[in-house]
């Protein structure tokens, strides 16, 4: 099936509208050869003539008259199409997609996503909390919280803040078998893993000295919330963000060890899809996001790692 030449009845409608070739191209702003090319065009498809022309009038054909209402239509359909989609990239309204890890966007983002919505009542956020890693992309996100030192990758990363890492432990645990002075002495512990973030722990200490350790114990889990129960009650050591473990901390639950070889820093980054292009209700929620998550970040029990 032919497509029908939407492009020259448009230029048809201009034509009509300002009644002459040279004032349609002005403000449509195509040269007078592609007018008339594009009139030229459709009156071979259609095989009538739509113009009388003369060196002095343009005029409608009998054929043209009927033909005219129907292109001034199809103009205006797609003008008011075109307005819409707009409005819909500009206006702050309308879903948004937003994942983000598990336990962060239960405890830090939920509470801003209210706050939010109360600013824009326009928008929708459908928030997606998990550790597993997600493809934006495919999946159909439109932004994404992660913390994590990134990849190379397509997308658009906006780094909001270093978060700071804590290593810990109960005092029970200390008590049984001892405080680590050296992350070296770690092999001779019992340490608890994050599945999602694999790999050996890296410290930095003094002088700039870098040891890296093989995380081995009792547990691993794909949430930083799920080691907090067998690092309460003793069972091994582990290294988790602020966010999650900073009220155990304040409770004096678990204590901060090896306060000379802190892990380094991860950043928690915001993703987007490559593309530049992004409707006002992503842009306004990026923003808020952006202004909200970076001051939290700079102290001990803000933001971490990878939950």
């Amino acid at each position: 099936m032919r497509l029908p030449d939407l492009e020259a009845w448009a230029i048809f409608a201009a034509v009509v509208e300002h009644r002459s070739f040279s004032g349609a191209a002005d403000a449509i702003g195509l040269s007078k050869a592609t007018v008339s090319k594009a009139i030229t065009r459709l009156e071979a498809h259609i095989g009538q003539s739509l113009f009388h022309r003369t060196s002095r009038r343009l005029a409608l054909t009998e054929a043209g008259k009927p033909l005219a209402d129907h292109a001034a239509r199809i103009l205006a359909e797609a003008r008011a199409a075109e307005e819409t989609a707009r409005d819909a990239a500009s206006a702050p309204t309308g879903r948004v997609r937003l994942a983000a890890p598990m336990s962060f966007g239960i405890g830090s983002v939920a509470p801003l996503i209210a706050e939010f919505l109360a600013l824009h009542p326009g928008i929708e956020i459908d928030l997606h909390c998990s550790d597993a890693r997600i493809d934006i992309v495919a999946e159909g996100f439109d932004v994404a919280l992660r913390i994590a030192d990134l990849p190379d990758s397509s997308l658009r990363a906006r780094r909001l803040c270093g978060i700071r890492m804590h290593m810990i432990a109960a005092p029970a645990y200390l008590a049984r078998h001892g405080e680590p002075k050296h992350p070296g002495q770690l092999g001779e512990h019992r340490l608890l893993g994050y599945a999602n973030v694999p790999g050996p722990w890296r410290f930095r200490g003094p002088g700039g000295a870098e040891v890296s350790v093989k995380p081995e114990g009792p547990l691993v889990a794909n949430s930083g919330e799920a080691l907090v129960p067998a690092l309460v009650a003793g069972l091994g050591i582990a290294r988790l963000p602020g966010f999650i473990i900073g009220p155990h901390l304040a409770a004096g639950d678990v204590v901060e060890i090896l306060a000379d070889w802190a892990p380094p820093p991860v950043g928690l980054h915001l993703l987007t899809p490559p593309s530049p292009l992004r409707p006002a209700r992503v842009e306004a929620l990026i923003t808020f996001l952006g202004a909200r998550l970076r001051d939290p970040c700079e102290g001990g029990h803000g933001p971490g790692s990878g939950s």
